[in-house]
């Protein structure tokens, strides 16, 4: 088990990958970040919103579910959110150059990250 630090690095190490960032969504703090190309102290505040948003319109509709994951395609990017399954309250915020990147193998660079860390 790596932690927060070093599984950002190695998030990065994707085709396109940008930067990434853990997030507490209770508070919109950033308990690491990695790379550049975003805001990633606003990025966080912002994302926790929509992370927020998605679980009250869940349990609006009565969705007994979770969420593996959120994408945000933008005309250059790609934003993907994971909530960590063993740190309620935790997400991954993790850009991309959608350009130079393989959405589907960056979603599953993004997973195994997340089984991977600890802290």
């Amino acid at each position: 088990m790596a932690s927060i630090q070093s599984n950002l690095e190695n998030l990065l190490t994707a085709d396109g990958a940008l930067c990434a960032a853990v997030v507490d969504s209770s508070s919109g703090m950033m308990l690491g970040s990695a790379g550049t190309g975003v805001d990633l102290e606003v990025a966080a505040a912002g994302n926790t919103e929509v992370m927020r948003a998605k679980l009250k319109t869940m349990r609006a509709l009565g969705l007994n579910d979770s969420i593996e994951d959120i994408l945000i395609t933008l005309g250059k990017q790609y934003h993907l959110l994971r909530p960590m399954a063993r740190h309620e309250g935790v997400f991954i915020y993790f850009v991309l150059d959608k350009a130079k990147s393989n959405l589907a193998l960056a979603r599953r660079k993004l997973q195994d990250v997340e089984k991977d860390m600890t802290f």
